[in-house]
């Protein structure tokens, strides 16, 4: 029964965001479902980290911050392992509308950086140790973006970062 709900809250989400090329990080979300997770997504710091369009993302076996590989290069304005987001995101039960829930926080911004090649940022729970930082989600881009001196804005979808249609 796990695995479906997990397969159908994944399917529902694609679905929902049509050509939005994300994904959700299984084994963390596996953990909710089953109870063994012992931290809210909503009340833990979490940090999103820039890729590369060369990552190589598995949904189904990353977990960890160290699973994930092609980070973009440390440089002005961006440290490795990003930076926690404004504020902690919440899950928001009739948004964005009836029958959904979404995720949501703030637009994740990088003042005065150079970054190059930017594809995704990816969400985490940051602890602080690229071993225990459990994976949330991963949003791409759709084409690479990068900043001279400027600022690098990941916009928030109105739906929020992700959502769950939980009505059939």
């Amino acid at each position: 029964m796990r695995d479906y709900l997990l397969a159908m809250v994944r399917a529902l989400w694609w679905d929902e965001r049509g050509t939005v090329t994300s994904h959700w990080y299984g084994l963390t979300y596996e953990k909710y479902f089953n109870g063994t997770h012992t931290v809210s997504m909503e009340s833990t710091s979490v940090t999103s980290m820039l890729v590369l369009d060369t990552s190589t993302p598995d949904s189904d076996a990353d977990d960890f911050r160290d699973d994930v590989d092609a980070e973009v290069a440390t440089g002005s304005g961006y440290i490795t392992g990003g930076k926690n987001l404004p504020a902690t995101p919440a899950w928001t039960v009739a948004s964005p509308a009836a029958g959904q829930m979404a995720y949501d926080s703030p637009d994740q911004l990088w003042a005065a950086s150079t970054i190059t090649n930017a594809e995704a940022a990816v969400l985490f729970e940051s602890t602080g140790t690229d071993t225990a930082d459990e994976l949330y989600l991963m949003s791409d881009f759709g084409s690479p973006v990068s900043t001279t001196n400027g600022t690098l804005t990941v916009q928030v979808d109105g739906n929020g970062w992700t959502f769950i249609d939980y009505l059939p």
